[in-house]
């Protein structure tokens, strides 16, 4: 199995195809590639679809970049994926203003305002560091203005454009290239490549996303940091999670009961939740948080139009 790096792959985006539809003849490298493509492609709807309420919302051009050097095998990944540079685009987003500009899965990022990334940002130890650090230097530059991104593909002439970002919520979406579980960190929504949901149907599988995405968008994580994890709190935390599935849903343009969906078909096997344990609801209980979260969510949208959980939702879990 290839080990990338925990970190070497960081949103700006999302990509094009789902996981579902993958090629039983694509190599294991195309395999974790689609992966991250289907993720990331409803990362990003997630994302700036929510942006409205997210007040740190910043902006993003929807493209997913990777370093072929922070992989095991990188000379396999190069030449797998046809690279013609270590810093490449991994994905795309339908719509998002990286596809306008004509940024293509698997081309080779070589500048950005005018400094050759080769030479601002050589190779670093560990190796997921250069990623870091390549991404945060991108996120400068759209937070200044509309940013220039210098690429090429193999057997096409080098390309550039200058290219506007939109506003998404901040959090960055990763498949790891091992694992079934799903969790959020405070700024990442990770997914491991053997997650049950990559099966699912898209809107089901985006409600698992949203579920992670909303730990990041209530601070679950910073709450943790400040007043640690009794089982009482990471209970509500999580219960706090399913009952946002339906808002972030909607606002990203799936059926807000797909939260159902998939809660009815996720929890009689996997024990009521994303983790086993006491730290969450039976899943026929998260199932009625969330039914009475619709209706919630609904009434909102009756009176005024707009299914703002800035303003609408009320958390249960708070610092102890």
């Amino acid at each position: 199995m290839l080990r990338r790096a925990f970190l070497c792959v960081v949103l700006l985006a999302a990509g094009i195809a789902p996981a579902h539809a993958q090629s039983p003849k694509l190599s294991e490298i195309e395999a974790l590639q689609a992966r991250d493509i289907h993720l990331f492609r409803i990362g990003w709807k997630l994302a700036t679809g929510n942006a409205p309420y997210c007040a740190d919302a910043a902006p993003a051009i929807g493209a997913l970049f990777h370093d072929a050097a922070s992989y095991g095998k990188p000379d396999r990944v190069r030449r797998e994926l046809g690279l013609v540079g270590d810093i490449a685009v991994q994905a795309v987003a339908p719509g998002s203003p990286a596809a306008a500009a004509g940024l293509t899965r698997n081309a080779a990022l070589l500048d950005l305002n005018g400094a050759i990334l080769s030479d601002a940002f050589p190779p670093s130890d560990p190796r997921w560091q250069r990623m870091v650090s390549v991404n945060a230097a991108i996120d400068a530059a759209l937070t200044e203005g509309p940013a220039r991104f210098g690429w090429a593909s193999a057997g096409e002439t080098p390309t550039a454009a200058t290219i506007t970002g939109v506003l998404a919520c901040p959090s960055r979406f990763e498949v790891l290239d091992g694992g079934k579980r799903a969790v959020a960190d405070g700024s990442r929504v990770i997914f491991g490549r053997d997650f049950a949901g990559f099966a699912y149907a898209e809107d089901e599988f985006a409600a698992a996303v949203a579920h992670e995405l909303a730990h990041n968008l209530l601070k679950h994580r910073r709450m943790f940091d400040a007043v640690g994890r009794s089982q009482s709190l990471v209970r509500l935390t999580e219960r706090d999670a399913d009952r946002m599935m339906p808002w972030i849903l909607y606002n990203a343009g799936y059926d807000p009961r797909a939260a159902v969906r998939f809660m009815t078909r996720w929890g009689p096997k996997y024990g009521g939740g994303l983790l086993r344990g006491r730290s969450h609801d039976g899943w026929d209980e998260r199932v009625e948080f969330i039914e009475a979260e619709i209706a919630t969510m609904e009434a909102a949208l009756a009176e005024t139009g707009a299914a703002d959980w800035s303003q609408r939702f009320v958390p249960m879990a708070k610092p102890e």
